[in-house]
């Protein structure tokens, strides 16, 4: 068992955690690199939570039968999930805080906000240039 404390971004409290292993000799891994890969799992096992509980709808699968389609299936929600994610780290960046503390959910339903209001719209429309924003206030 190794047993690490990781510290808050501005050091004002801190979290002990306790990770056990099958791995018994040092030289094999260290607990540091034990511990900074268990956060990458974190990281990994939390991104496959939001595909399955926010992406899909809730108890739904892939809807794919044959295995090419399935892969399909799983890419698109992989690339969906990526660019939700890079436009999070986009908006971070504008605002000078930490992707981490904006919410996948609320980025996800900005952006099903958005692809409903410009397919709300005729291609007329934008030709004779009268397209007007359909946005709403938040």
């Amino acid at each position: 068992m190794i047993e690490y404390t990781v510290a808050t971004g501005d050091g004002t409290s801190s979290e002990t955690f306790r990770l056990v292993t099958t791995i018994l000799d040092p030289a094999d891994a260290t607990a540091l690199e034990l511990a900074a890969v268990y956060q990458q799992r974190w990281e990994y096992e939390l991104s496959l939570k939001e595909i399955e509980t926010q992406l899909l709808a809730p108890g739904a699968g892939l809807r794919s039968k044959s295995p090419k389609m399935v892969r399909q299936e799983f890419w698109g929600l992989l690339l969906a999930h990526y660019a939700i994610r890079a436009l999070m780290v986009e908006a971070a960046d504008t605002d000078g805080i930490d992707p981490d503390r904006l919410s996948f959910q609320r980025t996800l339903n900005i952006v099903r906000r958005q692809i409903t209001d410009q397919a709300a719209f005729s291609p007329l429309d934008t030709r004779a240039g009268d397209h007007q924003s359909h946005r709403r206030d938040p």
